[in-house]
């Protein structure tokens, strides 16, 4: 699956219909996307500003051009609809804002996704931002820096704060991903460490985990057989007081057995072979820039 990420990449949005959206595209424009068009279901040949607006995007690539990447924030229920209508049009990379999109719609949406070589990035994704030139989603760009470390996060909440404690050390931000905070979602954390082994902004990474999702595991094992750029963990929730945390699915099927699921992969398995990776986990985000100038000293 290829991903194209390029400075003049031409976006069309879908939906304006999360608060965010509106907020979004004036911030997205001002920083150089170039945001070309908006689809909204039933207000075709209106225009928002400068942009126009069509019904559907078929339309808006008849009348535009090529079309690289697609914003969608239409709501959760619609969210299928729109990505299927974008993908048939031959757009091959989705940014999913909305968040709780339907499980089920998920895995539809993922199955067309794998046949087409879709880019999925969400649900439930605050997006990327390519510090000085690239902004696709609702980051804030005042919060990072530009430099050499990546953050690519399952945790939204996390990222600013994160970025926060590298610009105090004087480690600005080559590119900060969030993959989506949905149960569900497209490209997982080991697709986004294998892109930037090859890209020549990144020399570090931050790698914001969950301890909750079943997917930390296999971005543990993948790091464990590969030996990349240097790379420092963090898992969100690891002081949590509950010692094996489930997934929403998990929960389900343990209320519904009325017993609890037992995990054969625990937290500590997860960092063990975190560690066997020679993998940095940080225990607290402050810890988070001085393991990266120990380990950028070493390149």
């Amino acid at each position: 699956m290829s991903i194209d990420l390029q400075s003049d990449s031409r976006v069309l949005i879908q939906g304006i219909d999360n608060p965010l959206a509106l907020a979004a595209i004036s911030r997205m424009q001002a920083y150089g996307t170039k945001i070309v068009g908006i689809t909204i279901a039933g207000k075709g040949g209106q225009q928002l500003g400068q942009l126009p607006i069509f019904d559907l995007v078929e339309q808006a690539q008849t009348a535009l051009g090529s079309i690289e990447t697609s914003l969608i924030f239409v709501p959760a229920y619609e969210v299928l609809d729109a990505a299927l209508e974008a993908i048939a049009a031959g757009i091959r990379q989705l940014v999913i804002m909305t968040r709780g999109v339907p499980p089920l719609d998920m895995i539809r949406l993922l199955r067309q996704a794998s046949v087409t070589n879709t880019l999925i990035l969400g649900s439930g994704s605050a997006g990327i931002i390519i510090l000085d030139r690239l902004l696709l989603g609702i980051y804030q760009p005042q919060l990072f820096n530009p430099g050499r470390v990546a953050i690519v996060s399952r945790n939204q909440s996390l990222t600013a704060e994160i970025a926060s404690e590298l610009n105090q050390a004087n480690l600005g931000q080559s590119i900060v991903i969030h993959i989506g905070s949905d149960p569900l979602v497209g490209s997982s954390c080991r697709l986004w460490l294998e892109w930037l082994q090859s890209d020549p902004l990144t020399e570090l990474i931050v790698l914001v985990g969950d301890i909750c999702w079943d997917s930390e595991a296999a971005t543990a094992a993948y790091l464990l057989q590969k030996q990349g750029k240097p790379v420092v963990a963090y898992l969100a929730g690891i002081h949590a007081s509950t010692p094996h945390p489930l997934t929403d699915a998990a929960n389900v099927l343990s209320h519904t057995l009325s017993k609890p699921i037992h995990h054969t992969d625990t937290i500590q398995q997860r960092i063990e072979t975190y560690k066997r990776a020679k993998i940095p986990v940080a225990k607290k985000i402050g810890q988070i820039p001085s393991l990266l100038k120990k380990l950028g000293n070493k390149i």
